[in-house]
């Protein structure tokens, strides 16, 4: 039985139902919902050719991000942790998984997670071979069970 549980939440509905299966399906598992802000996304408003751009971009990635979870976690009756990382988001759903700390946070335990869960889009044809799969990376490189939410 899985005892911690991290979800990805990307701010679709999709998310939000995956987490709500979570806390049915393992209702006495420690939940940790997880946004990952994605540099790479940055290029299309940070770039904007003044001082300060990228910082005013992070600013903002991270309020939304912020707000992501929060609407996430008050779609579940009951406690949930969250967690807001920067990083490419399959490679940051996997170190956190396995128990990367916060940045910052030298007293948190790092301790792995049991099981991951995230939604599928269920993007098929060019635009999975264009714009990739999150939860395919997850699922291909996760060295714990992963649940995925359609």
């Amino acid at each position: 039985m899985a005892k911690r549980i991290l979800v990805a939440i990307d701010g679709s509905t999709e998310a939000r139902e995956a987490l709500q299966f979570a806390a049915s399906e393992w209702p006495d598992a420690e939940l940790t919902a997880l946004h990952v802000i994605n540099p790479a996304d940055s290029a299309t408003g940070a770039e904007g050719g003044f001082p300060g751009a990228a910082d005013q971009w992070y600013d903002s990635a991270k309020q939304r991000g912020e707000r992501v979870l929060a609407e996430a976690i008050e779609a579940v009756d009951r406690e949930v942790e969250t967690r807001l990382e920067v990083g490419r988001p399959t490679g940051t759903i996997l170190a956190v998984a396995g128990g990367e700390k916060p940045v910052g946070e030298e007293d948190a335990s790092g301790e792995p997670f049991d099981h991951v869960v995230l939604a599928s889009q269920g993007r098929t044809g060019i635009s999975r071979v264009l714009l990739g799969s999150v939860a395919e990376g997850v699922v291909r490189r996760a060295e714990v069970p992963v649940t995925v939410v359609r």
